[in-house]
């Protein structure tokens, strides 16, 4: 297991997605892959699944939202959050990727169960996600809704068409804290690397000023991280070979 921290310039969940997914799909020798709320726009080119000829799953709660998703793409209506998936999806899948969704996930513990079940022994899930206790992450968990969305279209202004603003829970959605780290483990999981990033650029275009204080505080975290702290992760777990039906909670 590697356990690490970096700045948030490097976390991969934005543009370096597609180079981290694939990079995790060749080195686990991955084929049949579900990514998690990709809806019509998965990380990963079409083009690319057609060459490497994968059997890329994208999964959503909207159908109408999935039936907009390139040809290459099979289709599924999933909530990996609910008590009853279908059984047969049990151990189905090589991998299990996520982007961005973590945070949006009401119940972690259903959600990952649910994930080590459909995974074949030796299968892995991936994740990167935002983390609850960096300040415009905690007050988007507590405050009202109308209030969050005002703050957002101040600091991070977006085309709400095509990036509507979801409800975040940020439940299991910390940093790599030993605790966490049981977590995953108690489901039956091997947690491979789990990493937290610091910082964030909310401040940049409004408050400079501020800015350049979290870019402090985020290289002292680097050098003495807290995981609590963390702004974003990414987790990458793996199911044992030696997993059996037994074994599955």
């Amino acid at each position: 297991m590697i356990v690490s921290y970096r700045n948030v310039d490097e976390f991969p969940g934005w543009q370096r997605a597609p180079e981290f997914f694939k990079s995790l799909l060749a080195r686990y020798s991955s084929r049949r892959i579900l990514e998690v709320g990709s809806g019509a726009n998965p990380t990963l080119a079409p083009e690319f699944v057609r060459e490497n000829g994968l059997s890329y799953i994208t999964s959503d709660l909207d159908r109408e939202e999935l039936q907009k998703a390139d040809s290459a793409f099979e289709q599924l209506v999933l909530d990996l959050s609910a008590t009853d998936i279908d059984p047969a999806l049990t151990g189905q899948f090589d991998c299990v990727l996520s982007r961005m969704v973590g945070e949006h996930i009401s119940d972690g513990h259903q959600y990952h169960k649910n994930i080590y079940k459909i995974l074949r022994a030796g299968g892995i899930s991936a994740h990167c996600f935002s983390t609850l206790w960096t300040l415009p992450f905690a007050l988007n968990r507590l405050l009202p809704e109308f209030i969050t969305d005002r703050l957002l279209n101040i600091f991070a202004p977006r085309d709400e068409h095509q990036h509507a603003k979801f409800k975040a829970y940020y439940s299991w959605s910390r940093g790599p804290s030993k605790l966490m780290i049981k977590r995953f483990e108690n489901l039956g999981f091997e947690v491979v690397s789990y990493t937290g990033y610091f910082g964030h650029g909310y401040y940049r275009k409004r408050m400079p000023a501020l800015q350049r204080l979290e870019n402090l505080k985020s290289k002292l975290l680097i050098k003495h991280p807290v995981p609590l702290l963390c702004s974003y992760s990414t987790l990458i777990l793996r199911k044992p070979e030696h997993a059996t039906i037994r074994d599955w909670p």
